[in-house]
């Protein structure tokens, strides 16, 4: 498999009560998104056992929640101002995902107009393969459309650690 070094320029927010982003929500994903040179979006996560539907296996739901946060999430590179709201989304599983593991998902914009844009994404696994890839679209929305909260406050700010990322090594798409 090859991959690729891509270098992190900026970390996003972080929620206080998101399911996939929320940094005091103890059901959570506690999801990390980093906006990389070439204009991907890369989550990092790791899914506990509350997370699961068969044994040892996240849920397929919360694999979908990932991907379409991800990707949802990517238009704020080229645009800080818009959201994404999720108008669909299509996901194909190809691997079950372990909870209890290091987890990787990226996110990137295919299309964008004025109101709308579409992304796809992939779930990587720990060995880089991927487990599940989605593509979507999106409608733009200021925050203030779509939710109640201090944008500037507790319920959305960025979470720098000393150990966060400065680049990620990824594989090539179409190469596994």
């Amino acid at each position: 498999m090859h991959t690729m070094n891509k270098k992190v320029i900026q970390k996003q927010n972080n929620a206080k009560d998101c399911l996939v982003c929320g940094i005091q929500n103890n059901a959570g994903l506690h999801a990390e998104f980093f906006e990389l040179e070439d204009g991907t979006l890369i989550a990092t996560a790791t899914a506990k056992s509350e997370h699961q539907s068969y044994p040892n296996r996240v849920h397929g739901g919360i694999v979908s929640a990932l991907l379409d946060e991800t990707i949802g999430r990517a238009v704020n590179i080229a645009e800080p101002d818009a959201w994404g709201v999720t108008v669909e989304l299509s996901v194909r599983f190809k691997k079950p995902v372990p909870y209890d593991v290091p987890l990787r998902v990226t996110g990137r914009i295919t299309q964008n107009s004025r109101l709308l844009f579409a992304g796809e994404g992939e779930l990587l696994l720990p060995d880089g393969s991927v487990a599940a890839a989605a593509s979507g679209r999106f409608m733009k929305m200021k925050l203030s459309n779509i939710a109640d909260f201090d944008a500037q406050g507790e319920d959305w700010a960025q979470h720098l650690r000393p150990e966060d990322p400065v680049e990620f090594d990824l594989p090539e798409l179409g190469t596994d």
